[in-house]
């Protein structure tokens, strides 16, 4: 064994119980080599191993340093792939490893090229992004060589642009070296592996063994070289070789999914023991699953199956999946979702997928792609392998104190009216906009003669070569390669704006409980000496969370008045190819902007832990999901184009037995039924929780959703521990 490992985890290990939050027991199915080879990697085995050899060090040269920058990073990528260290695990039935640890973390900085030089990397990483990965399966990485050979011969093309294009040439051939040192160590140890190298990335996959590992080859490349691709639709990518397969007797059910069972198995090959922090895991490495083709039909196969029959089983939430639902999603199909959701961990979330169509047709995209929609390897949605993206987060609350002058000492602004209020925190919205867009799109973007273009955009090569655009245009990922490039605020603490607006609303100018200047002074104050007064308002009023429309108006109000100021930052500015979309989150920024946040008009104090992504604010929320799901929903989500998450946490002992999985299906359809668009659950005990916190050798793989990610518990710092915690459990 490569590690102590914790002597309950031993014992775990011989009766191969992998941790569940429900009182039925997960299946066994795998053989009890792949189950124990899917343990060890769990308790982080490969991951330490990668921060033992965190890169490759390039020895002090004058004459590499006189190289131009792009030399320079093109031989440092080269180096990589010459000197990684090659892991062939003995379980595995597909081959390639990312085993430097640079790679995933470097000095607090995440994804950077592996390659050190006097202690520095030579390039970062992108993320946030799902390659084109239906190519590589499908026409094999030669292909791209002969795009690019084609394109270099355009008499039009800039040098600069020529020598870009030589830099993909670059990534193929890293790319050929890496491949042939797996080529030769598995041609006498692995001669299945070997037989399946012979064949893919580089020619086209003909058999569901050969597409897996096409797949991982082309995915573990790009993670070796600093960048964290999302896989986006594994069974539309994988399911007709599957089908093939199985109809001619190449393959049975078990045999794929231990084929399978390797590529989630190897995926947690980056799990370690890092300081606590936000949590390991969050890689961007998410599937999308299921959902209707360009004719309406289901697309959901045997792999969809397959796949959900793996995390059911091992718990691995290394690849948080999303589930794409619609009003005609088969029976058989939710009742395997919540099978395996009532285990907790977060693994499984939900698009509502007549929605998401609905936010792509309303954004101009071609009828032909809508269909095709995953996301960006969180949650963010986006058409994989043709998409530049990131976002923005902002504050809604912050905004909300600067205007009523909470967050500062001096005059108190006079405001007759609660619509003056309002008003007034539009304009602190409306320039904290601005401020993303100038940020996000107008430093990072210039045009020159009438030409658009990056503003020294970053080293991107790996990625670039997968994402459609970038050889056409000769261009990179960061200087307007791809087809789009989408840049997107995300409002937070919406819930807590909106329970502060509706809070001044009745205690001050309905039922006159104070005025407008003492409410300031007490949140100046953090409410010191009004303890009576705050509990007052924190009790007497039903705030968002609770299906009651006179607090719900104002989450939808702010949510709605947010995407309309965002549509006219982008027509500001227009025209810019830059798309500029809303979107609503937190990802866990609830903590890191305590330090900012005043104590609120609802009563909370500062410091206190509040609302994440579009959920109701801890302890807010007393009715129950169903509740909380009809107050998101009244809100127009279709107009939050980049997408909004409502996190639930659900209590175990409400998932019981048939029951219980009957309970998930109809919240599944209810939250599809009445307009949600991107749900979370969790199905978690407090307690549980508790007693992680407290005896984290106990609970090494005890997985929860933080946002568009799952991260080990034991991972979180105290405070992110703390906000999953306090998170409200719903019964169902």
């Amino acid at each position: 064994m490569h590690t102590a490992i914790h002597i309950r985890a031993i014992h775990e290990v011989i009766r191969m119980i992998f941790p569940t939050a429900s009182n039925t027991r997960r299946p066994i199915r795998l053989s009890q080599a792949t189950r124990r080879w899917a343990w060890s990697s769990m308790h982080g085995v490969y991951g330490d191993e990668a921060q033992a050899h965190r890169a490759v060090l390039i020895p002090k040269d004058e004459q590499f340093e006189k190289l131009p920058l792009i030399d320079r990073q093109d031989e440092a990528l080269l180096q990589v792939c010459r000197h990684a260290p090659l892991r062939i695990c003995d379980e595995e039935l597909i081959s390639g490893s990312a085993t430097l640890g640079v790679a995933f973390r470097f000095d607090g900085h995440w994804h950077s090229l592996p390659a050190l030089y006097e202690g520095e990397p030579l390039a970062g990483g992108a993320s946030h992004l799902t390659l084109h990965f239906t190519r590589a399966l499908c026409q094999g990485v030669d292909s791209y060589e002969k795009e690019i050979l084609t394109r270099m011969q355009d008499a039009a093309l800039t040098p600069a642009q020529q020598r870009y294009l030589k830099s993909l040439l670059n990534v193929i051939d890293g790319m050929r070296i890496f491949h042939k040192r797996y080529l030769d160590a598995t041609k006498d140890t692995k001669p299945a592996i070997h037989a399946l190298l012979r064949q893919v990335p580089f020619s086209p996959a003909r058999t569901f063994h050969e597409a897996v590992q096409s797949l991982w080859f082309v995915f573990v490349y790009t993670r070796l070289l600093g960048s964290w691709p999302g896989i986006g639709r594994m069974d539309a990518l994988l399911g007709p070789y599957l089908k093939k397969d199985l109809e001619n007797g190449t393959l049975t059910r078990d045999q794929a999914r231990e084929i399978l069972a390797s590529f989630f198995i190897k995926g947690c090959e980056w799990i370690e023991n890092p300081p606590p922090g936000t949590g390991d895991a969050q890689h961007y490495q998410n599937l999308v699953l299921a959902g209707r083709d360009e004719q309406g039909r289901e697309t959901a196969n045997e792999v969809t199956y397959l796949i959900l029959d793996i995390v059911e089983e091992l718990g691995i939430s290394d690849f948080p999946i999303t589930m794409r639902i619609h009003e005609k999603t088969p029976e058989k199909l939710l009742r395997k979702i919540a099978r395996v959701m009532r285990h907790g961990g977060g693994v499984i979330a939900v698009y509502n997928e007549e929605m998401v169509f609905q936010t792509l047709r309303d954004q101009g995209y071609p009828a032909h792609e809508i269909p095709l929609f995953a996301n960006d390897g969180c949650w963010e949605v986006q058409i994989p392998g043709c998409t530049c993206f990131s976002y923005t987060p902002m504050d809604a609350l912050q905004a909300l104190n600067r205007a009523i002058g909470a967050d500062r000492e001096g005059d108190i602004p006079a405001f007759s009216s609660i619509e003056d209020v309002y008003e007034a925190f539009l304009r602190e919205l409306d320039r904290d906009i601005e401020d993303i867009w100038q940020l996000s799109v107008g430093s990072a973007y210039k045009n020159t003669g009438g030409i658009w273009h990056g503003h020294h955009p970053p080293y991107t090569a790996p990625v670039d070569l997968f994402e459609d655009g970038c050889i056409q245009n000769a261009r990179s990922y960061y200087d307007l390669g791809p087809r789009y490039t989408v840049r997107s605020p995300h409002i937070g603490g919406a819930p807590d704006a909106s329970n502060s607006l509706y809070a001044i609303e009745k205690a001050v100018f309905s039922d006159h409980l104070l005025t407008f200047p003492e409410l300031i002074r007490c949140l100046r104050t953090n409410w010191a000496g009004q303890e009576a007064l705050r509990l007052m308002i924190k009790n007497k009023y039903t705030y968002y969370g609770n299906d009651f429309d006179e607090s719900d108006r104002w989450h939808t109000r702010v949510l709605d008045d947010f995407a309309a100021l965002v549509s006219a930052c982008e027509r500001r500015h227009n025209p810019c190819p830059v798309r500029f979309i809303p979107g609503v989150s937190t990802f866990g920024r609830q903590v890191d902007w305590l330090p900012y946040r005043t104590a609120t008009a609802f009563g909370a104090r500062k410091g206190e832990i509040l609302a994440g992504n579009d959920s109701p604010t801890p302890g807010t929320d007393a009715l129950g999901a169903t509740a909380v799901i009809r107050s998101h929903c009244k809100a127009n989500l279709v107009r939050q184009q980049c997408g909004a998450a409502l996190d639930l946490k659900i209590f175990p002992d409400s998932l019981k037995g048939e029951n219980g999985i009957l309970a998930l299906k109809s919240m599944i359809r209810g939250f599809v039924a009445l307009g949600g668009l991107f749900l979370q659950i969790d199905t978690v005990d407090t307690q549980t929780l508790l007693e992680a916190r407290e005896h984290p050798e106990q609970y090494k793989t005890l997985s929860v959703r933080v946002s568009g990610w799952n991260a080990r518990f034991v991972t979180l710092c105290r405070e992110w521990q703390d906000m999953i915690i306090q998170r409200t459990t719903q019964n169902m």
